[in-house]
């Protein structure tokens, strides 16, 4: 069994994947550890699950997995942590912007007590409009949201413990929140430093509409780590205090008609009122269909809401 497994998602990289193939076996064989490297073709359009095919048969360590389509980048990391045998996992992408003599000092920074290790592209080679900036602003915001601190959430280049992320599932495209998503297991991140090549074979497949997913996707992270256990905390929460505005809103009309003479029919507020408390009872039926919706996953997952460390 080996001890590593790298893990690379592929998607029309048909010129970048020898020379990184040779790269990893280069950084990898000095630390005298087994190693598999698994190819996840993402239903790629020209010759690189042939180039593959070549590569694995002469490649004892090689393995491939190939989809009959292109599912996403979050599916093809899915399929290579389901089907790794190594304890430890290494992700990167395949278009040699990362560089894997980089993997071993992530290995070394992962021996000193962390569970993950994550690549910092401090020095980062692409355009700033279009992947930069957009990508400043989108760690920032994450960072703040989950409260785990990383300076790029979209460097592929990661380490990770496998018992540090076996219990999640990935979906959408939420492989680039697997950090703050292992953190509700109480796990430890580092990072380092990595360096960042231009990229010199095939094209991007990244633009300034990830920025748009990347947004509804932490929507999605935040209510996982804070109320994915517990929704009707979440919705119950703003339909008391939808209902809490309408009492309000009512007793104003009340006394505006009381007091003014106000005609209540014609009072802009009354309306209001009938608003806040459709609008209240619909959040709290939203948190009692989500608990009962999270009640029916865990137990039919018959998977614990917690993880424990040690018994002693």
């Amino acid at each position: 069994m080996p001890e590593i497994s790298v893990i690379i998602p592929v998607f029309n990289e048909e010129k970048n994947i020898g020379p990184l193939c040779s790269k990893i076996k280069a950084a990898l064989t000095p630390l005298k550890r087994s190693y598999e490297i698994i190819f996840v073709d993402d239903g790629s359009g020209d010759n690189s699950l042939k180039i593959l095919k070549d590569i694995a048969s002469g490649e004892r360590a090689v393995r491939i997995i190939s989809f009959t389509r292109n599912y996403g980048q979050t599916a093809a990391l899915a399929a290579g942590f389901e089907h790794a045998q190594g304890d430890i996992l290494v992700t990167m992408d395949a278009d040699l912007q990362q560089d894997p003599a980089d993997i071993p000092r992530l290995l070394q920074k992962m021996e000193q007590g962390y569970d993950i290790v994550s690549g910092w592209r401090k020095d980062r080679k692409d355009a700033f409009l279009t992947r930069r900036m957009p990508s400043q602003i989108a760690n920032w915001l994450i960072s703040k949201i989950t409260a785990v601190n990383l300076h790029d959430y979209g460097c592929t280049l990661k380490v990770y413990k496998k018992k540090a992320i076996e219990h999640i599932y990935l979906h959408g495209e939420m492989h680039r929140f697997l950090p703050a998503l292992a953190s509700w297991n109480g796990i430890d991140i580092a990072e380092v430093p990595v360096k960042h090549h231009r990229r010199k074979y095939g094209k991007s497949s990244y633009g300034l509409s990830r920025t748009f997913r990347v947004i509804l996707d932490l929507i999605t992270v935040k209510f996982l780590l804070s109320f994915s256990t517990r929704p009707i905390q979440l919705f119950g929460g703003w339909g008391l205090l939808s209902l809490f505005f309408s009492v309000v809103s009512g007793t104003a009309v009340i006394l505006m008609k009381l007091l003014r003479n106000k005609d209540m029919t014609g009072n802009p507020l009354l309306y209001l009122t009938v608003l806040l408390v459709v609008v209240g009872i619909q959040f709290i039926m939203i948190g009692l269909l989500g608990e009962v919706m999270a009640r029916i996953y865990h137990e039919s997952r018959k998977h614990p809401t917690y993880i424990v460390k040690e018994i002693i």
